[in-house]
C-alpha cells in the first residue's frame, strides 16, 4: 500500500470517527467466509457500519480525528474490526445475539467509546447492552409523564360510573 493510499484511508476512518456518535473495536479473527458475511449482515440490518482497519491506521485516524479517543489505544492490537454506530447499545447487543445464535465466541469486544465513556475489554460486554439508548430514554420519560394523567382520568372515568350507579337506584327506589 503506498503512502497515498494509506492518506486516503486515514482519511475516510478519521471522517468515519468524525461522524459517529458510538464506536466498537473488535476482534473477529478466526471467523468463517460464511460467518463474516453474516456479521456483515446483520450490522447492515441494524444500521452499523463495519470496517476492518489496520491498527496504526486506525491510530493515526484517531489521532486525527476531532474527539480524544485515546483511551482506546489499548485495544488497538490484533485484528480489529471497528463498528460505527449512531445508537449507543445496538452493537454491543448485535455482538452478544450474533455470537448466540451461531453459537460462535467472536467477535471479541475490545474496546467501545460510547456516551462519551470509554470500556474496555470482554467484560464490558454485558454493560454496554444494559446502556438504554437515547430512544429508550425518552420514550421512559414519556411513559412516567403520562402515567399521572392516566390515574387522574381512570378516577374520573370511575368515578362517573359509580355517580351514575347511585343516581339509577335512587330513581328505581323513587318509582
Amino acid at each position: 500500500m503506498t503512502r497515498e493510499e494509506k492518506n486516503q484511508v486515514i482519511d475516510v476512518l478519521t471522517d468515519k470517527i468524525n461522524n459517529s456518535t458510538h464506536i466498537y473495536i473488535t476482534d473477529s479473527l478466526g471467523l468463517s467466509a460464511g460467518d463474516t458475511v453474516n456479521l456483515r449482515k446483520e450490522c447492515y440490518k441494524n444500521e452499523i457500519e463495519l470496517v476492518v482497519a489496520k491498527n496504526t491506521l486506525l491510530k493515526k485516524a484517531i489521532e486525527k480525528s476531532d474527539k480524544d479517543l485515546s483511551g482506546l489505544f489499548e485495544a488497538l492490537k490484533g485484528q480489529t474490526s471497528v463498528m460505527f454506530s449512531e445508537t449507543g447499545n445496538k452493537p454491543a447487543k448485535l455482538i452478544k445475539d450474533f455470537r448466540k445464535k451461531n453459537n460462535l465466541e467472536k467477535p471479541l469486544l475490545k474496546g467501545a467509546y460510547v456516551e462519551e465513556g470509554f470500556y474496555l475489554g470482554e467484560d464490558q460486554l454485558d454493560t454496554l447492552v444494559s446502556i438504554k439508548s437515547k430512544d429508550e430514554l425518552i420514550a421512559d420519560v414519556i411513559g412516567l409523564l403520562q402515567s399521572p394523567v392516566q390515574n387522574v382520568l381512570s378516577a374520573l372515568q370511575s368515578g362517573g360510573n359509580t355517580l351514575s350507579g347511585v343516581l339509577k337506584t335512587l330513581e328505581e327506589k323513587n318509582n
